[in-house]
């Protein structure tokens, strides 16, 4: 168990390292198996494995207090944006670079206050517009080329991280509603039923021609490998550190750890992958990042900052 503020910060450090890696691990995989077939089982199994908390943890409660109906269709429809997310980033991977990858999904960071304010006119400070300049002049200078020409999937990744943004906004509002563990172990459940659905809708038009037959696909190592590393340690792992760090280390210094989070995933693709960035990359990175901590640290505000892999909810009581 975590139990010292030191524990939880190495903790989170290691969550964060695990999710950069994660963007190399997932890289290899979807080059043999589609997007929605590898998110399907990846969610499947980690709700699966994180269910067994729902009956451990779990407590008798009144109607009046935990409503099932409720809890799945709120769990259904936060699930559907993380859905999109997830499909968005995976899909992106296919074409653009795994650094670009992690450094754009930190757009989502000084994303949510923005959202927040859009969608219940919430309070946004000077620190937030800021960052949203930074953020964008960063995403610039990451994307374009030098032929002055914008990667598909860097777009696609930028679109799962405005979606990553919008879940955590609507989170803020129905996160309190519900026991925290059950409410995730829902919304994976949903995005995993989305990409079932989704992967037989593919799979009946004719896109997965090119792909060998669905028992090839599982039998391979990396494949196996990646479902088990994404399910497991990425999200199931994961939450259960987050949820017990957030209680013990101050949110502003949770802002600092999760930064680390693109910049382990651009480690871990130039050492595996041989991936560069260049100058003009490095700047892009830098005012990410810079847009990243300034938006969480800039102002007064203290949030309690989601992960970027973005499959936990704010910490509440059981």
């Amino acid at each position: 168990m975590i139990q010292t503020k030191r524990m939880a910060f190495w903790a989170l450090v290691a969550v964060n390292a695990i999710w950069g890696l994660g963007f190399v691990v997932i890289d290899d995989a979807i080059n043999i198996m589609p997007t929605s077939v590898f998110n399907a089982f990846r969610f499947s199994l980690a709700a699966l494995v994180l269910l067994p908390l729902w009956f451990i943890t779990g407590k008798k409660t009144s109607t009046e207090n935990y409503q099932r109906t409720r809890l799945f269709k709120s769990g259904f429809g936060l699930g559907s944006l993380l859905f999109l997310g997830f499909t968005l980033q995976t899909e992106g991977l296919n074409y653009t670079s795994v650094s670009n990858t992690g450094f754009i999904t930190g757009l989502c960071v000084p994303l949510v206050p923005l959202i927040g304010y859009l969608l219940y006119r919430n309070k946004v400070g000077f620190e937030v517009w800021v960052s949203v300049v930074l953020a964008t002049s960063g995403l610039y200078f990451l994307t374009i080329g030098d032929n002055l020409t914008i990667n598909k999937g860097d777009i696609l990744v930028a679109l799962g991280a405005t979606c990553y943004a919008v879940h955590i906004s609507f989170m803020a509002k129905y996160s309190h509603q519900f026991p925290v563990i059950r409410f995730s172990i829902v919304q994976l459940g949903a995005v995993a039923v989305y990409c079932i659905f989704t992967a037989f809708v593919e799979n009946s038009i004719g896109r997965y021609e090119q792909y060998a037959s669905i028992w090839q696909q599982i039998s391979e190592p990396r494949v196996i490998a990646a479902i088990v590393y994404s399910g497991v340690l990425s999200s199931a792992f994961a939450y259960w550190v987050q949820t017990s760090s957030q209680r013990l280390i101050e949110p502003h210094k949770i802002a600092l750890v999760f930064a680390l989070e693109p910049i382990f995933a651009h480690v871990s693709a130039y050492f595996i992958l041989s991936e560069h960035l260049g100058v003009q990359g490095w700047l892009g990175a830098g005012l990410i990042i810079t847009a990243m901590l300034y938006s969480e640290l800039g102002g007064n505000r203290k949030v309690k900052i989601q992960p970027l892999e973005q499959m936990a909810a704010p910490v509440d009581k059981q």
